[in-house]
């Protein structure tokens, strides 16, 4: 490997590891956005057979699935939502609704988070309907 690949290569773990630590960031302040709201955190970083989902968060007997998106600004954050991740979304929430005593009984929302670059947060509930 050349000099000039191997920075190349380590520009991106460093990226990389960037983006990582901000999703952290980003799902911690939705993470308390929703505490201080009285929704207390079932799971984080969940992971199914389909893929992951970010945030489960409770609601009484049921449960809030959430997609956290960061970005410079929300609006560009929340196009980063696309129809094929809501699907997925979809089919990782009834994966984890099998593990649950309700199972498919049990009440659910989809709500999309939004961090902009200046760390703040908004919570759109509902935010996608059946796909």
């Amino acid at each position: 490997m050349t000099a000039r690949n191997n920075d190349t290569s380590q520009q991106r773990a460093h990226r990389g590891s960037m983006s990582f630590h901000a999703g952290l960031a980003a799902e911690g302040a939705i993470v308390r956005n929703y505490a201080q709201r009285g929704y207390p955190l079932a799971q984080q970083r969940w992971r199914g057979k389909s893929g992951e989902i970010d945030l489960i968060l409770n609601d009484g007997d049921g449960l809030i699935f959430v997609e956290v998106k960061q970005s410079r600004s929300f609006e560009r954050a929340a196009l980063r939502v696309s129809a094929v991740q809501m699907r997925r979304i979809y089919r990782c929430a009834e994966e984890y609704l099998g593990t649950q005593p309700r199972g498919s009984l049990t009440e659910v929302r989809f709500d999309v988070a939004l961090v902009n670059g200046f760390g703040e947060t908004q919570i759109i509930e509902n935010a996608f309907g059946h796909c």
